[in-house]
C-alpha cells in the first residue's frame, strides 16, 4: 500500500470514526461512513479491512473473509490488512492458513510489536506452542525487560515440559518484584509441573501472606505441602475456561479428537427417539452436546461456571436456559425428579470428589432417569482419587462405580474408553451410564 501523508489521507478522520462505531455496535452507521470513505478512494484497503469487522461483528463471517481477503488483494504487502486476516481466520478456526499468514506478516514486519502480539495470538490459537515461544523469544531481543512477554514465555515454556527454563524466567521477575503474584503463581504452577511440590511452599506462604482469603492460593498451598484437596476452587476453573472459551471447540474435537458428547447424544437419542425429555447438561461448555442432540421437545438446560463459554453455547441456538453456577452449588439447590437425563462429560475431572455429586444427582433425576459422566481412570491399586500433573482428578473405576450404587443407581454400567489424545498420547479413562429405578 503507497503510503498517504496524513495531511492529504481523505479517509483517516472517516476510518477512525468507522473504527469507533464499530467497537461500539452502531453497524449502520459504520457502514455510512465507510460508504462516503469509499467514493474518495474506492481500493482503499484500509475500507474493506473495516468492511470485514463490520460484517464479522454482524455475525457475517463469510462475508467478513471475503471483505479481509479483498483487502488483501489489493494491497498484498500492507501489514495491518494481513494480520487482521490471520487474526479472522484464527479466531474461525481456519488455522493453517492463518498460521501461514502470520508468519508472512512477522517476516514483513519484524520490528512491529503491535504484529507480534498477533502473531503470538494466533499462534495460542492454533495451539502451536513452538512457534509462540519463537516469537516471543523475538520479541524479548526488541524489549528485553517486557514483563508480559516474559510472562507468556515462562507460561509456554512450562506447557512444552522445559521446565528448567521457564524457572529461570520466573525467577528474574520474582528477583525484579518480589511481589508480583502473576509470577509467584506461576513458579508455584511450574514447580508443581516439574514434580517439585516442597519447592513451591515458600511461594504459597508469600501468596497467602499477599491474599490469605485468596482459594486459588490455598489450593495450591495445599498442593505444595503434598495434600489433594477435595475440589478445584470455583475461581481456578472459571479462569482457566474463560480462556479456553473461543478456541474450545477446535482444540477438543479437532486436536484431541474429543468424540463423548456425540457418544452419548446418540444413547440418548437411541432411548429417547421422539425427544421427548428434559435434560440438564452439567459443565456444558460451549454445548457440544446439544449441537449433538439438537432441539428437544422438552428443556435442555445448561450449566457452566464460565460465562465465556456459556456465550459461546448461546451462538447455537438449542439450549432453552442456562445457568452460570459451580456444578455442586447447581446440584445441591435444583429440586428433585425433574430430569429424564442428566449428563456431565469431561467434568468430573475438574470436580474432585463425588461423594456428593453423584447422591445429588440421583434425587434430581425422574425414575428410570439415566446419568452419563465420564472420568479419567485412576489405578485400581491406589487412592480413590488423584490429582494429575495435568491439574486435573483422576478417580478410581471401582470407587465411582459404587459410589453410584450407594446412592441407588441400579444399573450401573462401566465402559473403559479413550477419552481424548494429549500430547499425540490416548488419555484412557471410562463412561459411566447410571440409571435410576423406576
Amino acid at each position: 500500500m503507497s503510503a498517504i501523508a496524513p495531511q492529504a489521507d481523505p479517509n483517516r478522520k472517516l476510518l477512525e470514526t468507522a473504527r469507533t462505531q464499530i467497537a461500539d455496535g452502531q453497524l449502520q452507521e459504520a457502514a455510512r461512513t465507510l460508504n462516503k470513505a469509499q467514493q474518495n478512494i474506492p481500493n482503499d484497503p484500509r475500507v474493506f479491512m473495516l468492511a470485514g469487522l463490520m460484517a464479522e461483528q454482524g455475525g457475517n463471517v463469510p462475508k467478513a473473509i471475503d471483505s479481509l481477503r479483498h483487502s488483501v488483494a489489493i494491497s498484498p504487502d500492507w501489514g495491518p490488512g494481513l494480520l487482521e486476516l490471520a487474526l479472522m481466520l484464527a479466531r474461525h478456526h481456519q488455522n493453517d492458513e492463518a498460521l501461514q499468514l502470520a508468519e508472512q506478516v512477522a517476516a514483513l514486519e519484524p520490528q512491529n510489536l503491535v504484529v507480534l502480539a498477533g502473531v503470538v495470538d494466533i499462534a495460542h490459537r492454533a495451539g502451536h506452542t513452538e512457534m509462540a515461544v519463537r516469537h516471543l523469544r523475538r520479541g524479548l531481543g526488541m524489549v528485553p525487560g517486557d514483563v508480559q512477554l516474559r510472562r507468556l514465555l515462562a507460561r509456554d515454556l512450562s506447557a512444552l515440559g522445559q521446565h528448567t527454563e521457564s524457572l529461570q524466567v520466573w525467577d528474574s521477575l520474582i528477583l525484579q518484584d518480589a511481589g508480583d503474584t502473576e509470577a509467584l503463581l506461576g513458579r508455584v504452577q511450574a514447580l508443581l509441573a516439574a514434580g517439585r511440590p516442597s519447592h513451591a511452599v515458600a511461594d504459597t506462604t508469600r501468596l497467602l501472606e499477599l491474599a490469605p482469603g485468596d482459594s486459588v492460593y490455598a489450593y495450591y498451598n495445599a498442593l505444595a505441602h503434598g495434600v489433594t484437596p477435595a475440589h478445584q476452587p470455583t475461581e481456578l476453573n472459571r479462569s482457566l475456561f474463560d480462556n479456553l472459551a473461543e478456541i474450545y471447540d477446535q482444540h477438543t474435537v479437532r486436536g484431541l479428537r474429543y468424540q463423548l458428547p456425540k457418544i452419548v447424544a446418540e444413547r440418548i437419542l437411541a432411548r429417547f427417539p421422539e425427544k421427548n425429555l428434559n435434560v440438564l447438561d452439567l459443565g456444558c461448555g460451549t454445548g457440544l452436546l446439544g449441537v449433538c442432540l439438537g432441539r428437544l421437545d422438552g428443556y435442555l438446560i445448561g450449566v457452566d461456571i464460565s460465562k465465556k463459554m456459556i456465550d459461546q453455547a448461546i451462538r447455537h441456538g438449542i439450549y432453552d436456559r442456562f445457568h452460570t453456577v459451580n456444578l455442586l452449588d447447581a446440584l445441591r439447590e435444583t429440586p428433585g425428579d425433574i430430569y429424564e437425563v442428566m449428563a456431565a462429560l469431561d467434568v468430573f475431572i475438574y470436580t474432585g470428589d463425588l461423594r456428593e455429586a453423584i447422591p445429588d444427582a440421583f434425587r434430581i433425576l425422574k425414575p428410570a432417569g439415566d446419568l452419563y459422566f465420564s472420568c479419567e481412570a485412576a489405578p485400581e491399586d491406589g487412592p480413590d482419587l488423584v490429582l494429575q500433573a495435568t491439574g486435573r482428578y483422576a478417580h478410581k473405576r471401582s470407587h465411582v462405580q459404587q459410589l453410584c450404587r450407594d446412592a441407588g443407581f441400579q444399573p450401573v454400567d462401566v465402559e473403559d474408553m479413550v477419552l481424548r489424545q494429549e500430547g499425540g498420547q490416548p488419555v484412557q479413562g471410562f463412561l459411566v451410564t447410571a440409571r435410576k429405578p423406576v
